[in-house]
């Protein structure tokens, strides 16, 4: 009986306890990269450090500063380019302003030359009035003029 719960306790202890296990299994794993492998990993990770430092220290900085080139002057460019448009829309906007205020002048003036006209016509007419009473008066006078002298004439 002594036995069997020796037995047992032997076979619970490997059922229930995984650390003798894991323990083997952390020994296997590492000596499969460590020790066969040659350090292969860590050779390799070193060298991608290396290749991102590099990276970081002399490629990023010079792409870097062409992108930054390269985006100033196409910002430049399309910059220029709004202004132009806008100068463009706002000249557009002062000749249509202009324009306006020509037709309002060209109005006004076809409107005051519109009352010239009446206002000629009105003094022609006033003074062909006055011409057709002076033509009257004098023809009367004349005519009574023509009158007196046949009254005084020999006949």
């Amino acid at each position: 009986m002594d036995k069997i719960s020796k037995d047992v306790g032997d076979i619970q202890s490997r059922l229930l306890h995984h650390r003798p296990i894991i323990s083997a299994e952390i020994r296997y794993f590492v000596r499969e990269f460590e020790e066969k492998r040659g350090h292969r990993e860590s050779r390799l990770l070193e060298n991608l450090s290396k290749m991102v430092v590099e990276a970081n220290e002399q490629i990023l900085p010079k792409n870097l500063e062409a992108m930054n080139q390269g985006l100033m002057s196409n910002l430049t460019q399309r910059l220029e380019a709004a202004n132009h448009m806008a100068n463009r829309v706002q000249q557009r906007e002062l000749e249509a302003q202009q324009s306006t205020q020509l037709q309002m002048n060209m109005e006004r003036l076809k409107e005051e030359w519109a009352d010239f006209l009446k206002e000629q016509q009105r003094l022609k007419e006033e003074v062909d009035e006055e011409h057709a009473r002076a033509v009257g008066q004098l023809s009367t006078h004349y005519s009574e003029k023509k009158m007196d002298l046949t009254k005084f004439s020999p006949p």
